[in-house]
This record gives C-alpha cells, sequence and structure tokens, in this order.
C-alpha cells in the first residue's frame, strides 16, 4: 500500500519519531516524506494510508498540521507526536482527541503514539524567572525529565505500534 508521512516539527522530536517510521517501512511505496503543504495533500490522494506527526501546541496539534488533516479526507491514518509535558497516558489521549477533530467524519484512525519531547533551554529559563511556587517546581521536574526524549525506548514504543498496524489496501 502507498503511504506518506508528513510531519511538523519545531524542535526535531517529531522529526526523530519519523524518521524511525520511514527507516522500518518500504522506501518503493513511499509517495511522500516531508512538512504539511499543498505538496503533501496532493500526494495524499493516491496514499492507501497517511502517517500525520505532529508536535503538541496548546494541547492539539500545530496550525500547519491542522490544516492537512483537515484537507486530507477519508483515508487511513496513524497519529504520532511528541509533547513537552508527558507522563500521563490521560494527558496523550486528550491531545490525540483533539488531533482528531481535524479528520474527516470518514477518516479511519488505525494507531496512534504519543510520547515526551525534549524543549528548547529557553523554556526552562523561563521557568526559572517565575515565582518560586509548587507549580514552578513541577514545570521544571517536568523540563528535566524531557531531556533526551525522544529516546531509543520511545522509538522502540513507536516502531511496535507502526508493526501492530492493520492495514491493507
Amino acid at each position: 500500500m502507498k503511504y506518506l508521512i508528513v510531519y511538523s516539527s519545531r524542535t526535531g522530536n517529531t522529526r526523530q519519531l519519523a524518521e524511525a517510521i520511514r527507516e522500518m517501512l518500504p522506501e518503493e511505496d513511499c509517495l511522500y516524506y516531508g512538512q504539511p503543504g499543498d505538496e503533501a495533500v496532493e500526494k495524499a490522494e493516491h496514499a492507501g494510508l497517511v502517517f500525520a506527526g505532529f508536535w503538541t501546541d496548546r494541547g492539539s496539534c500545530d496550525a500547519g498540521m491542522a490544516d492537512f488533516l483537515q484537507k486530507c479526507g477519508p483515508k487511513y491514518f496513524f497519529l504520532f507526536g511528541t509533547a513537552g509535558f508527558g507522563g500521563s497516558d490521560e494527558y496523550y489521549g486528550q491531545i490525540l482527541g483533539n488531533v482528531r477533530k481535524n479528520l474527516s467524519g470518514a477518516a479511519r484512525l488505525l494507531g496512534s503514539f504519543v510520547c515526551q519531547g525534549q524543549m528548547p533551554d529557553a523554556v526552562r529559563q523561563r521557568y526559572q524567572a517565575m515565582e518560586p511556587s509548587e507549580n514552578r517546581d513541577r514545570m521544571l521536574d517536568n523540563f528535566d525529565r524531557a531531556v533526551g526524549h525522544p529516546d531509543a525506548v520511545d522509538i522502540a514504543r513507536l516502531k511496535e505500534a507502526v508493526r501492530g498496524l492493520n492495514w491493507t489496501e
């Protein structure tokens, strides 16, 4: 089955996930690999499966990915992404629920994966500049836990999720 891997990655975290997916699938069946945009939408018309990767922006995907998903129509999808705040499957589920709202009603979600992603140092500096509080301490702890993610365990879990897909033309 023909597929495409479309991803948006502000810090490189989601790009790492996209590369891991690309490495495990037949190259000759890949119609497109890259950023969302007009070319990706055109190629999606001929694909059976769309791997759509996003970085988390205010609890959902970024605007470019949302626009791409809204234009794709009735396709099979595998959503994957990274979030600076992590550690909670419930939180990841909320993010995926918000991202799914961008899919057409006829779209079929075959699978999904979200993991924590490392944040830029400027974020830590912003947290450190905040008034000391329990919330500030939690945010700093989360920032420190995110360093190095996605890691080898995250990539292995992603690959397991992709291998578990049941898709045919």
